[in-house]
Protein backbone atom coordinates (compact mmCIF):
# COMPACT_ATOMS: atom_id res chain seq x y z
CA UNK A 1 0.00 0.00 0.00
CA UNK A 2 1.24 3.49 -0.90
CA UNK A 3 0.02 6.48 1.12
CA UNK A 4 -0.55 9.21 -1.46
CA UNK A 5 0.00 12.75 -0.18
CA UNK A 6 -2.36 15.56 -1.13
CA UNK A 7 0.42 17.15 -3.23
CA UNK A 8 0.10 14.23 -5.68
CA UNK A 9 -3.73 14.08 -5.65
CA UNK A 10 -3.90 17.82 -6.31
CA UNK A 11 -1.21 17.80 -9.02
CA UNK A 12 -2.85 14.84 -10.77
CA UNK A 13 -6.24 16.56 -10.63
CA UNK A 14 -5.05 19.75 -12.28
CA UNK A 15 -5.85 20.14 -15.94
CA UNK A 16 -2.28 21.28 -16.61
CA UNK A 17 -0.74 19.08 -13.88
CA UNK A 18 2.54 17.22 -14.24
CA UNK A 19 1.91 14.19 -16.45
CA UNK A 20 4.39 12.05 -14.49
CA UNK A 21 2.30 12.43 -11.33
CA UNK A 22 -0.93 11.83 -13.23
CA UNK A 23 0.39 8.57 -14.69
CA UNK A 24 2.06 7.50 -11.44
CA UNK A 25 -1.16 7.95 -9.48
CA UNK A 26 -3.26 6.28 -12.16
CA UNK A 27 -0.96 3.24 -12.04
CA UNK A 28 -1.37 2.98 -8.25
CA UNK A 29 -5.14 3.24 -8.57
CA UNK A 30 -5.24 0.55 -11.27
CA UNK A 31 -3.55 -1.98 -8.97
CA UNK A 32 -5.46 -0.79 -5.87
CA UNK A 33 -2.26 0.29 -4.09
CA UNK A 34 -3.12 3.96 -3.45
CA UNK A 35 -4.32 4.89 0.04
CA UNK A 36 -5.28 8.11 1.79
CA UNK A 37 -5.91 9.38 5.32
CA UNK A 38 -7.57 12.15 7.32
CA UNK A 39 -5.03 14.95 6.73
CA UNK A 40 -5.07 14.23 2.98
CA UNK A 41 -8.88 14.19 3.00
CA UNK A 42 -9.00 17.63 4.58
CA UNK A 43 -6.42 19.07 2.20
CA UNK A 44 -7.93 17.61 -0.98
CA UNK A 45 -11.65 17.70 -0.29
CA UNK A 46 -11.44 20.83 1.83
CA UNK A 47 -10.06 22.72 -1.16
CA UNK A 48 -12.43 21.20 -3.72
CA UNK A 49 -14.70 23.45 -5.73
CA UNK A 50 -18.37 23.20 -4.76
CA UNK A 51 -19.30 21.60 -8.09
CA UNK A 52 -16.62 18.88 -7.66
CA UNK A 53 -17.23 17.89 -4.03
CA UNK A 54 -19.91 15.22 -4.48
CA UNK A 55 -18.05 13.40 -7.26
CA UNK A 56 -14.75 13.54 -5.35
CA UNK A 57 -16.33 12.19 -2.17
CA UNK A 58 -17.85 9.33 -4.14
CA UNK A 59 -14.52 8.58 -5.84
CA UNK A 60 -12.57 8.60 -2.59
CA UNK A 61 -14.96 6.07 -1.03
CA UNK A 62 -13.28 3.55 -3.34
CA UNK A 63 -9.73 4.34 -2.16
CA UNK A 64 -8.37 2.43 0.86
CA UNK A 65 -8.30 4.47 4.08
CA UNK A 66 -5.55 4.50 6.72
CA UNK A 67 -6.73 5.67 10.13
CA UNK A 68 -4.74 8.09 12.26
CA UNK A 69 -4.64 6.85 15.85
CA UNK A 70 -3.35 8.33 19.09
CA UNK A 71 -0.12 6.39 18.56
CA UNK A 72 0.29 8.13 15.19
CA UNK A 73 0.02 11.54 16.82
CA UNK A 74 2.62 10.51 19.40
CA UNK A 75 4.98 9.29 16.68
CA UNK A 76 4.45 12.57 14.78
CA UNK A 77 5.29 14.60 17.88
CA UNK A 78 8.54 12.71 18.44
CA UNK A 79 9.38 12.97 14.74
CA UNK A 80 8.78 16.70 14.81
CA UNK A 81 11.14 17.11 17.77
CA UNK A 82 13.77 15.07 15.93
CA UNK A 83 13.38 17.11 12.74
CA UNK A 84 13.52 20.40 14.63
CA UNK A 85 16.74 19.29 16.34
CA UNK A 86 18.16 18.87 12.82
CA UNK A 87 16.97 22.34 11.76
CA UNK A 88 14.15 21.00 9.59
CA UNK A 89 10.73 22.58 9.69
CA UNK A 90 7.84 20.81 8.04
CA UNK A 91 4.08 21.40 8.23
CA UNK A 92 2.37 19.39 10.97
CA UNK A 93 0.10 17.65 8.47
CA UNK A 94 3.06 16.38 6.44
CA UNK A 95 4.73 15.12 9.62
CA UNK A 96 1.51 13.35 10.60
CA UNK A 97 1.25 11.72 7.16
CA UNK A 98 4.90 10.63 7.39
CA UNK A 99 4.34 9.22 10.88
CA UNK A 100 1.33 7.28 9.61
CA UNK A 101 3.42 5.87 6.77
CA UNK A 102 6.05 4.70 9.24
CA UNK A 103 3.44 3.24 11.56
CA UNK A 104 1.74 1.31 8.74
CA UNK A 105 5.02 0.32 7.07
CA UNK A 106 4.06 1.92 3.77
CA UNK A 107 5.77 4.30 1.41
CA UNK A 108 4.67 7.88 0.79
CA UNK A 109 4.09 9.20 -2.73
CA UNK A 110 4.54 12.95 -2.55
CA UNK A 111 5.56 15.90 -4.64
CA UNK A 112 6.26 18.00 -1.55
CA UNK A 113 9.99 18.35 -0.76
CA UNK A 114 9.36 18.18 3.00
CA UNK A 115 9.05 14.43 2.55
CA UNK A 116 12.55 14.23 1.05
CA UNK A 117 13.94 15.76 4.24
CA UNK A 118 11.86 13.39 6.38
CA UNK A 119 13.17 10.44 4.38
CA UNK A 120 16.77 11.54 5.00
CA UNK A 121 16.37 12.43 8.65
CA UNK A 122 13.55 10.25 9.99
CA UNK A 123 13.56 7.08 7.89
CA UNK A 124 10.33 7.82 6.01
CA UNK A 125 10.09 5.55 2.97
CA UNK A 126 9.20 7.29 -0.27
CA UNK A 127 7.54 5.80 -3.32
CA UNK A 128 8.96 6.37 -6.80
CA UNK A 129 6.93 5.04 -9.76
CA UNK A 130 8.56 2.60 -12.13
CA UNK A 131 9.34 3.10 -15.80
CA UNK A 132 6.76 5.30 -17.52
CA UNK A 133 4.87 5.80 -14.26
CA UNK A 134 4.08 2.12 -13.84
CA UNK A 135 3.47 0.63 -10.41
CA UNK A 136 6.85 -0.04 -8.87
CA UNK A 137 6.36 -3.21 -6.86
CA UNK A 138 10.13 -3.38 -6.23
CA UNK A 139 9.79 -0.24 -4.09
CA UNK A 140 7.74 -2.33 -1.65
CA UNK A 141 10.59 -4.74 -0.88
Amino acid sequence: MILVDSSVWIEAGRRDGDLAFKVGLESLLEVNEAAWCGPVKLEVLGAARPNERKALEYFFQLVPWLSVKDSTWERAKVMNWHLQSRGIKAPWNDILIAALGLEKGCRIYAKDKHFDAMAREAGVMLYVPGYGGSYNEAAEQ
